[in-house]
């Protein structure tokens, strides 16, 4: 699994004109993607991982504060650019691979007691938010 975190100050996510997600204030907005060999265990790991990386302001985790985070699935993390002007998608697992593993990562981070906001699996969504720092960081587990 491959997670592009974000410190934000605010963010939200958007499907056909409906706020489906939104953290208020100081939090990580997390993009999800699934390959092919993940399991509910690597969703456990990353879900362990968000709620204690210590990227809030003050060397904080999510854990520390009770910071919210908004989990968004985004396949294109598996996205491969290396060869002509197209990208190939197949590193990306299928939708129905995928989505069961997000929602894990998901239901882990709240029994550990993080407040947790998502997008809408497979929608067109739009995301909005303010990185604060700005401060981007990719994990993988």
């Amino acid at each position: 699994m491959r997670a592009v975190v974000q410190r934000v100050d605010g963010a939200s996510v958007v499907v056909d004109g409906e706020t489906v997600g939104e953290i208020v204030g100081e939090g990580l907005c997390v993009l999800v993607g699934v390959t092919h060999d993940d399991t509910p265990q690597k969703a456990a790991q990353l879900a362990r991982k968000l709620w204690s990386l210590r990227v809030l302001e003050g060397e904080k985790s999510c854990s520390d504060l009770g910071a919210p985070l908004l989990v968004i699935s985004q396949f294109t993390l598996y996205g491969d650019a290396r060869k002509g002007r197209r990208p190939t998608w197949n590193a990306a697992a299928p939708g129905e691979i995928a989505e069961p593993l997000v929602d894990e990562v998901v239901a882990r981070l709240r029994e550990l007691g993080a407040p947790v906001e998502t997008g809408r699996f497979g929608a067109d969504m739009k995301v909005s938010l303010t990185n604060s720092g700005p401060f981007t960081v990719l994990v993988e587990v």
